[in-house]
């Protein structure tokens, strides 16, 4: 399967969220390390949404860019 994540930049980190699997977030340093972080956080997310019996999300979130101009 195949999850669009929103990583977004703080003050001192960066963070990530997956929109099809809420609850699901991580942090890291930098960026390459919260695409670790959040790549582990799905996998430990849907073995617990299995272990609870829960039906697991298909990813259905789009991803896309809109150009402005400036």
């Amino acid at each position: 399967m195949r999850y669009a994540i929103v990583i977004e930049k703080s003050e001192s980190n960066y963070s990530a969220y997956v929109p099809d699997l809420p609850g699901c977030v991580a942090t890291g340093a930098s960026i390459r390390q919260v695409e670790t972080e959040i790549r582990e956080a799905i996998e430990f997310h849907i073995e617990g949404l299995r272990e609870d019996g829960n039906l697991i999300p298909l990813p259905s979130s789009q991803v896309e860019y809109v150009d402005i101009a400036a």
